[in-house]
């Protein structure tokens, strides 16, 4: 359970001053029972014995990893509970009536960064499996040396799945014991906290990836330049994360102006309410965003495939502005007109994503190579070289496909839980489609290294040649 005692040698450089003698003796059987030697001790100066003790001191209060590990498993078990207890009672107290308007509300607030904190989990599980299968990802994103590994990233998730809940938890109970003020600003802190963290200029908390985020934030938003793999990379991501975009805008327009702990929301046709016009606005931007990227690549390479890239992305933009007419036209107008047409866009945008990530964005004409491991492992054994995870990617990559149209339509949105579980879902399918899309990547980086290297041969032959012919003349 504890580190053990560190057994010092006389010689040893702890139990002696520099430049003194060494000390020597023989410990017999009876000695090492009752203890050290009284010459022994006699024969040590009175620092190097307080050196000594306060070296064997250290070593016996340092407990073992294995223990450490054992206690803040449950410190965060402890913690779990008492969360669910006290929310789980805090809802209780309230009456009926309110009871799921109030948790409408509250999940509003917490599910968009609930799920961010799930993103940055998955996003660590990736960068494990990449290095054990020895794929250089810091090559492919284009990362320098101070690029964060998968144990800080879980290091990250961890404070996040700490922090969110226990400000929802105050959230709650601070609403249901009457003081509404206080409880308002608990998302607010929340949120401020994490914009301050993001912008922090200064050399903590990560500088160099959070400025590497930020940056390629930017790339996507204004594509001005060359797009890089990492652009493009992190749109595609963004596009699972729309529904997670627009919960923030919701709960950042509440909080502007001060409907946090209110139900002046509830009207449909505020500001802030299911009717809001800038719903759909939110949701389409990512694919927006994707979509000129693609018309930069097109401009930069000529590649046609970039053109009809393209073209997935912007089946999307009928889905999001169909389903949000419901609001705006007349019920009879919507079933009999509208709603077939946002039914055959959504079948179109989900079979040709589909198709995209099957044939494009993933190479399946050979077994993975990224769940081979360079050290044996019981995920690798599991998953390399296995027929069924190929069913199962392309099989749950179809039907999460079709499902997400769910959550782009704003019509559907009023089941919060099922809209949740879809979107949890969508990142899932997302971190599943890392695998292969990062792959995909690594395979072509090699073959372009492997073309350029006999492009250099090349030469080298042709000079031996001239060389062999000249010997040979002369």
């Amino acid at each position: 359970m504890f580190g053990s005692l560190v057994t010092a040698t006389s010689n040893s450089p702890h139990l002696r001053k520099s430049g003194s003698r060494p000390v020597v003796s023989d410990l017999g059987a009876g000695e090492l029972e009752n203890g050290v030697d009284e010459g022994f001790l006699n024969s040590i100066p009175t620092n190097d014995m307080k050196g000594a003790s306060t070296l064997v001191s250290t070593t016996a209060i340092m407990p073992s990893p294995i223990l450490l590990w054992r206690l803040k498993v449950l410190l965060f078990f402890v913690w779990g509970f008492s969360c669910c207890k006290i929310g789980w009672d805090s809802v209780m107290r309230m009456s009926v009536d309110l009871r799921d308007l109030f948790l409408y509300e509250a999940f509003l607030y917490y599910n968009p960064l609930l799920l961010v904190t799930m993103t940055v989990w998955l996003w660590g599980v990736n960068l494990w499996c990449f290095s054990q299968a020895n794929v250089n990802f810091a090559k492919i994103f284009d990362l320098d040396q101070n690029h964060l590994t998968h144990r800080e990233i879980w290091k990250c998730a961890t404070w996040m799945t700490i922090i969110v809940p226990t400000s929802m938890t105050a959230y709650l109970y601070l609403y249901s014991h009457g003081e509404v003020s206080l409880a308002a600003s608990q998302p607010v802190l929340l949120y401020c906290a994490v914009a301050m963290i993001l912008i922090f200029p200064f050399d903590i908390f990560y500088l160099s990836s959070r400025y590497y985020l930020l940056r390629t934030l930017w790339r996507i938003v204004l594509p001005l330049q060359a797009i890089s793999f990492s652009d493009f990379f992190m749109a595609d991501i963004l596009t699972s994360m729309a529904k997670v975009f627009s919960d923030l805008e919701r709960s950042v327009c509440r909080m502007v102006h001060r409907q946090v702990a209110t139900i002046a929301w509830f009207e449909a046709d505020s500001v802030c309410g299911s009717h809001s016009v800038t719903i759909p606005l939110v949701l389409v931007l990512p694919y927006l965003f994707r979509f000129f990227q693609c018309l930069r690549q097109y401009k930069d390479t000529g590649e046609k495939t970039s053109l009809l890239n393209a073209l997935k992305y912007s089946t999307a933009v009928p889905v999001i502005f169909l389903s949000a007419l419901k609001y705006h036209v007349f019920p009879d107008k919507w079933l009999n007109f509208y709603r077939p047409l946002w039914l055959i866009s959504s079948v179109l945008n989900s079979l040709y994503s589909f198709y995209w990530d099957v044939t494009r964005d993933w190479d399946l004409s050979v077994f993975t190579r990224i769940f081979k491991f360079s050290k044996p492992h019981l995920f690798s054994h599991l998953l390399y070289g296995r027929k069924w995870v190929y069913l199962w990617v392309i099989g749950s990559n179809l039907i999460l496909r079709c499902t997400w149209t769910y959550k782009l339509s704003a019509h559907l949105r009023h089941n919060y839980i099922t809209v949740f579980a879809i979107t949890a879902l969508e990142i899932f399918r997302r971190f599943q489609w890392i695998f292969f899309r990062v792959e995909n990547e690594w395979n072509k980086m090699n073959s372009k290294s492997n073309i350029q290297l006999s492009m250099n041969d090349i030469p080298n032959e042709e000079e031996k040649k001239l060389l062999s012919s000249s010997e040979h003349s002369i």
